[in-house]
């Protein structure tokens, strides 16, 4: 119950902002739950990407994503000598239209993020939307369709990581 009270609030900030018409990386940026994120992007040098013009879908791990990573993941990856890597693992988590969820097709599908060498495994059927990554994990859509001025940003409750490709079912 205390996840869904959480969900709901981080659904109404989130509108506000998005009334707004800010960049994906402004509504990043202006909510605490993202405070992760958004320091993974200003370290990885992407925050000029994310007020540029765009389209951009972003699927956006809140903070709790990034603590349930291995411990010292998150430090690591922000080291400057670690800035490729970390770069990659966030362009995994972009896709470069304007997809909301509307914009998803049902069923099980093979999609290209910005990190071309990458695939994700997004299915959207009847309780909701969930994206496999490269590891075989699997994250969930917990908020849906946050319009930016330069895409839309779709919040997720777990960091995507490359990998293997992963399976679409």
């Amino acid at each position: 119950m205390k996840n869904l009270f959480k969900t709901v609030a981080l659904a109404a900030t989130l509108t506000v902002g998005a009334a707004q018409a800010n960049t994906i990386a402004e509504i990043a940026s202006g909510d605490e739950r993202f405070s992760t994120l958004v320091a993974a992007v200003s370290a990885a040098g992407l925050v000029d990407t994310l007020n540029s013009e765009g389209p951009f879908t972003v699927f956006a791990p809140v903070n709790d994503a990034f603590a349930a990573l291995p411990e010292g993941t998150v430090e690591t990856l922000l080291k400057p000598e670690n800035k490729e890597q970390l770069t990659n693992v966030l362009l995994y988590h972009v896709d470069d239209r304007n997809l909301t969820a509307g914009k998803i097709p049902g069923g099980s599908n093979y999609f290209k993020p910005v990190l071309a060498s990458e695939r994700l495994c997004i299915t959207k059927d009847a309780s909701g939307v969930s994206i496999a990554d490269g590891t075989g994990e699997t994250a969930n859509v917990v908020i849906a369709d946050i319009k930016a001025s330069n895409g839309v940003i779709h919040v997720i409750d777990k960091v995507l990581l490359p990998g293997t490709r992963p399976a679409c079912h």
